[in-house]
């Protein structure tokens, strides 16, 4: 390892006494420069400072980010090395398998494997695991995620409280305590998905037990706990770190997308490929070109039946039209103290689907406020405000002066959002609700696209009757079959959570119901969720309802919403029908959500009850009920939605720290199946070749200690010929594995029976399976192939077949691959499978108009070059049908963004650029791949 030098900031480093403990900082204002830097690059500026060593940060960078406003166009390159690290069970999986890899890579090439170990704090939360297999029945008090069921002592008023939980003060409404309750009849949803959760993942488990164990500052969070970005939020963030002598604002990467929530609260932090956060664990610094800073202005305030997601889906919608891909947003203006740290959080979640790097809302008084309700230390919390103050990186958003200067200005007027959904395939495509009806009748009508089903006319008024447990309902297109309450982007959110409770209730007692073969569902992103619904009396209501809770994770929102009932799904698939669900996610990409629902909107929880209600999409509220009274009186949704001010009066009294302090005090002691398990204690892990969840990857077999000479592309054949917004769950789908798919037969041949194949994404740490359900979605769209699948063509045969088959029998040709995609490649979930599947199908390179950041980042990361057309130009202007041969020279001292020419095999040539686009990238590339820089850098 490259050995640091002295600090040449050294002279920055001031003391300040705050609660009679000395503390030291590196002091901005020290620098004596006037120019206002906005927040969020002073969090940069400040890592770079701290951290300059003359060799991972020069001077030079910690100069060019403090002339941002003068760099901000140019692509200037910075390094910047974040304070922690957070990762979830999908992605975090296949990193302590990369990391067990190295340490077998760096033993076998005569070095010290004990130096492959987390130099700064890593947290993985276990949350992507769970599915919704069992719904509508659950423990109607719930036992805590921490915790288990039991009796509890709690006899009498709200002044009493339970003796077994760990804060004896806490009041309760209840006789039961929510978390020490007793069992109901049928209570079994919760339980049965947790059950399933351990049988199907006891091996991921074991192996990440031993990973916490094996490995320095990495903190396992067990499975139902929470949603990581939730759990960060409420209990993992810093804001500032204070462990030490010296203090720095809290800043992270993640190996999940919406890592971004956590810049609601004042921490830099956003998504990476796990390949990149491995490199981060290890002590290295991220390479990112100096971004520009768009200041997005907030005015005015909320109307009364407005919630935080209309607002943040019509700032989606707004950011994407303005583009702000690669950029950092940050918002400001007078409007901002109207949001609370959750609504800004809501916001900040949702930074991937709008296109930004984060979403940025520097530390205020509400955010200490927020640190009180949450049950931070007092002692904690003066901390993280004198030193923000003293640093100058504690915002005032009533005042102008406090403003800093920004690349471009925007501005939002809260009077002007209305409620919202966003759909069907996109998260940025928003519709009014006022539009839905007319809305969805149009995407009928439309040529298959991001807004068009091609519905012919004459089967667009389809109705088929079916039977369920003995009565008879139909489906049309339209009709709502999935409604979850579901994902960190709301279930954060103590006032959109709390008034899905409220217009539950107001339901129920006007008499409405939901049609019982809807797959109701409700997994909230913390305990802390049910405390305060439980407290505030909304519980009942949203069981009655079948919103009952059926997990503590992701859910539904990743595509864990687990099977329909078999004649829902059998009338849909019979009738062509477009079914729709409703979530409170962030992403509806097709075939993400459900393979048999078409169509599927984002929504507030509130209207994720609404929709359920209705049981239809195509409904105009203002003028169709949703039922009528026991009078004959038709009820509007007008009737029951609750107002903003009530939920806030009902949150105000039910959301307290102590429910915070009680669920968190606990979070890492695991429940009875967690602590159950037994770890190896090994330093290496032991490798069983019988698994078929954990394996060791082929990454690194005949590697050397030597660089291997540049390899350019010759003669390639195009594995897939792709179009616009391929996403990553397009090239790695998550969701279930597919009884027909080269996987399943992968598993099959192991002697696993389909009801054991489990998802793509618990099967992560399995390159074996993972290949082979690379391009397995079954809404892939491939030129080559005449409908929607996992299908391509053999260029030389002509034979139509498997992607994975295709690619084996060009392996054995000895013929390379590389893809053709058009617009927005690899955007969605930060998915580093997207990238290391096509490197196990082994593939080349990518040629494509434009990529999203992260996937590109994670294409260079496993030594893939990533291709881009020049301005004006793609596949179609320049007439490349796919069919032609590849071949790109690779000059061995290549310099960052050059052009290449690519030949084909019929004599043409076009130029494209190289998206290497910083020194260290291409230096990654020399080594093939990040994880094999890093692992000559330990020898």
């Amino acid at each position: 390892m490259e050995s640091k030098g002295k600090n040449p900031f050294e002279k920055l480093l001031q003391s300040i006494e705050i609660g009679g403990k000395t503390y030291h900082f590196y002091s901005l204002p020290g620098l004596s420069d006037a120019r206002k830097l906005p927040f969020s690059i002073r969090v940069l500026l400040e890592s770079a400072v701290r951290n300059c060593d003359g060799f991972h940060v020069l001077e030079k960078d910690v100069n060019g980010i403090l002339d941002w406003v003068n760099n901000q166009d140019k692509n200037v390159e910075i390094p910047f090395k974040p304070a922690r690290v957070i990762l979830q069970d999908f992605t975090g999986v296949p990193a302590v398998v990369d990391f067990a890899a190295m340490r077998d890579a760096v033993q076998n090439l005569g070095g010290d494997p004990n130096k492959i170990n987390p130099i700064c704090p890593v947290d993985l939360v276990i949350d992507h695991s769970i599915q919704v297999d069992v719904a509508r029945s659950l423990l109607r008090y719930a036992p805590n995620p921490g915790g288990g069921p039991g009796s509890c002592s709690v006899q009498g008023s709200r002044s009493t409280s339970c003796s077994i939980c760990t804060n004896s003060g806490l009041p309760v409404l209840d006789t039961i305590c929510p978390f020490h309750g007793y069992r109901t009849k049928g209570a079994d949803a919760l339980d049965k998905n947790q059950e399933l959760e351990f049988e199907r993942n006891k091996e991921r488990f074991v192996f990440l037990k031993w990973g916490a164990k094996a490995f320095k500052n990495m903190l396992i969070v067990p499975p139902g706990s929470g949603i990581v970005h939730q759990v960060n939020l409420e209990y993992l963030a810093r804001v500032v770190f204070s462990d030490g002598e010296t203090l720095y604002p809290d800043s992270l990467v993640g190996t999940d997308s919406h890592t971004t929530m956590i810049n609601g609260l004042g921490c830099v932090g956003w998504g990476v490929g796990g390949i990149e956060a491995e490199a981060v664990m290890l002590g290295q610094s991220i390479s990112m070109v100096l971004p520009q800073v768009i200041g997005y202005k907030i005015t005015g305030t909320l109307s009364s039946l407005v919630t935080s997601t209309d607002l943040v889906l019509t700032i989606t919608k707004n950011l994407r039209q303005i583009g702000v891909v690669g950029k950092f947003v940050e918002f400001f203006g007078s409007g901002v103290t109207e949001l609370s740290i959750a609504d800004r959080a809501t916001i900040s979640n949702m930074c991937p689907e709008y296109g930004a790097t984060v979403g940025y809302f520097p530390v205020d008084e509400a955010s200490l406020k927020y640190l009180r309700q949450t049950g931070r230390e007092e002692e904690k919390i003066k901390i993280i405000e004198d030193y923000l103050k003293a640093n100058q990186m504690f915002r005032d958003y009533n005042d102008p002066g406090n403003d800093p200067v920004f690349t471009q200005v925007f501005e939002l007027d809260l009077g002007s959002v209305v409620p919202c959904c966003s759909g069907p395939k996109r998260p940025h495509d928003r519709i009014s609700v006022t539009d839905m009806k007319s809305d969805f009748q149009q995407c009928l009508d439309n040529k298959v696209g991001f807004k068009g089903f091609a519905i012919p006319s004459d089967k667009q008024s389809t109705t088929l009757p079916f039977v369920y447990e003995g009565q008879e309902y139909t489906l049309q297109h339209g009709s709502v079959v999935i409604a979850a309450i579901t994902s960190c982007t709301n279930t954060s959110n103590p006032s959109v959570m709390l008034g899905a409770g409220l217009l539950a209730k107001n339901a129920v007692e006007a008499g409405l119901t939901i049609n019982p073969y809807i797959k109701t569902s409700l997994s909230p992103g913390s305990g802390v969720v049910t405390y305060y619904l439980r407290e505030s009396g909304v519980t009942e209501y949203l069981e009655k309802l079948g919103f009952d809770i059926v997990g503590y994770g992701c859910m539904t929102c990743i595509g864990n919403s687990g099977p329909l009932p078999d004649p829902v799904s059998d009338v849909i698939e019979k009738g062509d029908i477009v079914a729709c669900g409703v979530l409170s996610g962030n992403r509806n990409f097709e075939g993400r959500i459900h393979p048999l629902t078409r169509a599927n909107y984002l929504a507030s929880p509130p209207l994720v009850v609404a929709y359920a209600l209705a049981g239809r999409v195509n409904i105009d509220f203002d003028n169709d009920p949703l039922g009528t009274s026991k009078e004959g009186k038709p009820i509007f949704l007008r009737d029951i939605w609750p107002s903003r001010e009530q939920i806030q009066e009902v949150e105000k009294k039910n959301v307290i720290p102590a429910m915070f302090k009680d669920v968190y005090s606990r979070i890492e002691n695991g429940n009875k199946r967690w602590n159950s398990l037994e770890a190896p204690d090994s330093m290496l892990y032991p490798w069983d070749a019988k698994s078929t969840y954990i394996k060791s990857p082929p990454f690194f077999e005949g590697m050397t200690r030597e660089l291997p000479s540049v390899k350019g592309i010759k003669d390639a054949n195009v594995l897939l010929n792709l179009g616009d917004s391929v996403t990553t769950d397009h090239i790695s789908p998550a969701g279930s594995i597919a009884r027909n798919s080269p996987a399943a037969r992968y598993l099959a041949g192991r002697g696993l029976t389909p009801r054991e194949f489990n998802s793509y994404g618990s099967r992560r740490g399995n390159d074996a399976v993972m290949a082979r359900g690379t391009f397995a979605n079954i809404r892939l769209v491939n030129k080559f192939v005449g409908k929607p699948g996992p299908r391509t063509v053999h260029i030389p045969s002509g034979e139509e077949m498997d992607v994975y088959d295709a690619a084996e029998r060009y392996r054995n040709e000895k013929k390379q691959v590389i893809i053709l995609a058009g617009k927005e490649y690899g955007s969605g979930s930060s998915r580093d499978w997207a990238a290391k599947g096509p490197w196990m199908l082994n593939v080349s390179g990518v040629i494509a108009e434009s990529y999203e950041r992260i996937h590109r980042s994670n294409l260079v990361g496993m030594g893939i070059v990533p291709f881009q057309y020049l301005p004006g130009q793609t596949a179609d202007s320049l007439g490349l049908t796919g069919k032609e041969a590849f071949t790109v020279d690779l000059p061995p001292t290549m310099q960052a963004g050059q052009n290449v020419d690519v030949k084909m095999s019929d004599g043409r040539s076009f130029q494209v650029k190289v998206r290497f686009d910083t020194e260290v990238e291409l230096a990654y590339f020399h080594n093939e791949g990040i994880l094999n820089y890093m692992i000559r850098q330990m020898l």
